[in-house]
């Protein structure tokens, strides 16, 4: 397990929701300071608030894509697509490795089967991200 993988862990074990703990374990190799990461990834958490959605450790990795790609081209958006390839290669990955992407599936929420916990969850979207954006 690298450094990084277990710092989001250990973000996670001080209370940052699963989007907190993958972006801010990496915000340094992107070009935000800790602070603004953690603001920009508190409403992803628990499934974007309550467990329907995308799970929060998958979006913190697309969020490291859009700050690791994004060519920031206000005036003209030139950076979109290989942003969006990137961020369904993370999603991709993910959804193979467990099988849901959803916190709600996840969870287990409907079925009560639990397919990832939170810390695993935070694991592999860590390790998708590390790999895939080249994150080191």
């Amino acid at each position: 397990m690298s450094d990084r993988i277990a710092k989001a862990l250990a973000n996670h074990d001080k209370n940052f929701n699963c989007c907190q703990s993958v972006a801010c374990a990496y915000c340094d190799l992107v070009g935000v300071d800790e602070e603004t990461m953690f603001k920009a990834a508190e409403a992803f958490g628990l499934g974007m608030g309550g467990m329907e959605g995308t799970c929060g450790a998958i979006a913190g990795a697309v969020l490291l894509a859009g700050f690791k790609n994004s060519s920031a081209n206000l005036e003209h958006p030139d950076s979109k697509g290989q942003t969006y390839k990137l961020s369904a290669a993370i999603v991709k990955e993910f959804l193979e490795k467990n099988g849901a992407t959803a916190c709600r599936d996840l969870k287990g929420k409907d079925t009560g089967v639990i397919l990832r916990t939170c810390p695993g969850c935070i694991e592999d979207a860590a390790a998708i991200a590390e790999k895939i954006l080249e994150l080191k």
